[in-house]
């Protein structure tokens, strides 16, 4: 175990493409999605804890996810829960954690992570993370952790390599473009090149190496997080904080640095079972069952030639499903979901027209 890696995990987001399950108050990073007895959050600070101690790990939120945080993550100490006063994007998200690790542990190397991801198969994905991690210890480069395309999903960004470099591995390549959602059509040309893998938003460094990225190609943040640098680890960080984000624009790790950056590599993931559980198709995906590849949430649930569906009901609801093929149905107590599931990317939209209605309270 490297006494200098230390893991960031993303929990920010609402996800909204997960409604009606996941809330403003309940977003799903912290729910038991899979039935497995731990949240999202909670699995995958656990998937990292063979890769360095428990001191070693800091996650990003919301300031309103605190306490939850907390309650799910008890091992950390409030210091390692950095609480951001507004949602703008990954690029703020990162320079935080990595501005105040580097005062703490300037040869500190950085494995970021978003909350929401399962794993599978963690020995296969254990071996990857370690030769990224080896790779941008040993490089300076900026590491990214690619996942094989199994389908053409436009719901993914794309990364694509080059085939010719001149790293001894077969699975490290020098990445040649990224590219965010395309298109169906252009999705089935990524996945018949083969030059393509889905951007899994898993990030290798050292802190040393993103710093220099981001003031060379974000110099205002770069600029305000410098302010901050007497006031991490002590008492007036939350307000430091609180004016360095009312003075940063609102942008991804991607567009703010990958897609610039000049020193950018791809580990080619191996079959670890991955998936970011983004939208409820993707949570199919994983689960589905021979049974018509349905696949159930609930305890009292009857289909009558329905197929290809994932149906979730309140445990003390009866559902009574007929002719469905390739829906999503989510009940929740207070809301109900049914969407195609080739549609599934609408979900965002639905949640977005609720807002502008003033439907908070089902938000």
């Amino acid at each position: 175990m490297n006494k200098n890696v230390h893991c960031v995990i993303m929990a920010g987001g609402v996800g909204s493409r997960f409604w009606p399950m996941s809330r403003q108050n309940m977003p799903k990073q912290y729910l038991d999605i899979l039935g497995t007895g731990s949240s999202l959050i909670k699995l995958t600070y656990d998937r990292f804890k063979d890769l360095t101690h428990k001191k070693n790990f800091m996650v990003v939120t919301s300031a309103d996810y605190a306490e939850l945080t907390k309650e799910h993550l008890p091992d950390l100490i409030s210091n390692q829960i950095l609480l951001e006063p507004d949602r703008k994007n990954t690029a703020p998200c990162i320079a935080y954690a990595a501005y105040k690790l580097y005062k703490q542990n300037s040869d500190s190397i950085m494995v970021i992570t978003p909350a929401d991801h399962i794993i599978l198969k963690e020995t296969t994905f254990h071996a990857s993370m370690d030769e990224a991690i080896e790779h941008a210890s040993q490089t300076g480069n900026l590491v990214t952790l690619g996942i094989q395309p199994s389908r053409p999903d436009s719901g993914y960004g794309y990364i694509q390599f080059h085939r010719e470099g001149n790293y001894t591995s077969e699975t490290i390549k020098k990445v040649k473009t990224f590219t965010e959602k395309p298109n169906t059509d252009l999705a089935i040309k990524f996945l018949q090149s083969g030059d393509f893998y889905w951007n899994s938003g898993m990030f290798i460094w050292k802190t040393s190496a993103i710093i220099d990225a981001i003031k060379k190609h974000l110099p205002l943040m770069a600029e305000a997080f410098e302010t901050c640098n007497e006031s991490f680890w002590t008492d007036t960080e939350t307000e430091s904080i609180n004016q360095v984000y009312s003075e940063c624009q609102s942008i991804s790790i991607d567009y703010g640095i990958m897609e610039k950056a000049d020193n950018v590599d791809v580990v080619l993931g191996q079959d670890f079972g991955w998936s970011d559980l983004g939208t409820w198709g993707s949570l199919y995906d994983q689960v589905k069952t021979a049974n018509g590849e349905n696949v159930h949430f609930g305890e009292n649930i009857r289909n009558y030639g329905t197929t290809s569906s994932i149906v979730m009901v309140p445990k003390n609801k009866l559902a009574v499903i007929q002719g469905l093929h390739n829906y999503i149905v989510i009940d929740t107590e207070d809301a109900l979901l049914i969407c195609q599931k080739d549609e599934e990317q609408k979900i965002k939209q639905f949640v977005k027209d609720l807002e502008i209605e003033g439907k908070a309270d089902y938000l």
